[in-house]
């Protein structure tokens, strides 16, 4: 694993990559929240077949923020990760997403479709907000509130910020939850901040995918979680528009949380060699 930074619009944006040059590339954009590290040990089991270039989002790892709020936008964004790419000479690759960076990663297909050779959404890009039942306002304070709370140690952190109640762990994932802390006066925050997370929850709900779908490739994957169960009847009324508008293939991955990849990166990476191989 290599780590290192490049500037786009003089601010500094973190990469994280496994493989070698020579291999076919995937891209990797995180959630909300996360960073680089998320797509860790998808990248440790394909990087003797891919190369994996992982990126830390504005406002998140050490990844600048962006100044103005609207530049979270999802068109905005699109054209952004575009200099990204070019930054890294990228000229076609495969796209790994998962939840808030499969919204990015349909728009940025919308707008550059002949870079991308085929796209995987991790949980992410069908959850329309048209059809949620909290308002944006709702939204917006929720995550204001909640990426500016503090833990009193780091075990604590592990078991209430990063890891939901009797999820799967490894040394790869702790090794991601070190990434996601932030220490301040003896205290444990969350890295990305409040105001990172209100601008984007915003730009979800003004941006809708929906719009989208009758444009995008039918070659894309949305692997759906299935937990937990009171969400399901939401989740699969979604999933089912987005089938259906796309023409692409929904699977439904049993047993798996909104974090499908920590939760069974087995079967991801079982789906990403059946697709891309």
């Amino acid at each position: 694993m290599e780590r290192y930074f490049i500037k786009i619009r003089d601010k500094k944006v973190r990469v994280t990559e496994w493989g070698e040059q020579s291999h076919p590339v995937i891209f990797c954009l995180h959630g909300l929240g996360s960073t680089s590290l998320s797509f860790i040990e998808i990248a440790e089991a394909l990087q003797n077949e891919y190369r994996i270039i992982s990126i830390d989002a504005p406002g998140h790892g050490q990844t600048e923020p962006f100044d103005e709020e609207e530049e979270y936008e999802m068109k905005a964004m699109a054209r952004w990760l575009k200099k990204v790419h070019q930054e890294l000479e990228l000229e076609k690759f495969y796209f790994l997403s998962h939840s808030w960076g499969s919204f990015v990663a349909l728009f940025y297909v919308d707008a550059f479709p002949d870079v991308v050779l085929g796209s995987i959404l991790l949980d992410g890009g069908y959850q329309t907000k048209r059809l949620g039942n909290q308002t944006v306002e709702e939204e917006v304070a929720f995550y204001e509130k909640d990426f500016e709370e503090s833990l009193e140690s780091w075990e604590t952190f592990l078991d209430v910020a990063v890891f939901a109640p009797g999820a799967r762990r490894s040394n790869s994932l702790r090794l991601a939850g070190v990434d996601l802390a932030l220490k301040e006066n003896g205290k444990f925050y969350w890295h990305a901040r409040g105001r990172t997370a209100a601008a984007i929850v915003r730009a979800m709900h003004k941006d809708e995918t929906a719009d989208l779908y009758h444009r995008l490739p039918s070659d894309l994957l949305l692997l759906r979680a299935t937990q937990p169960e009171h969400m399901e009847e939401q989740r699969k009324k979604t999933a089912s528009i987005f089938e259906k508008e796309t023409g692409a293939k929904v699977v439904d991955v049993p047993g798996t949380s909104h974090m499908i990849h920590w939760d069974r990166p087995e079967r991801i990476v079982q789906y990403i060699r059946n697709q891309w191989s």
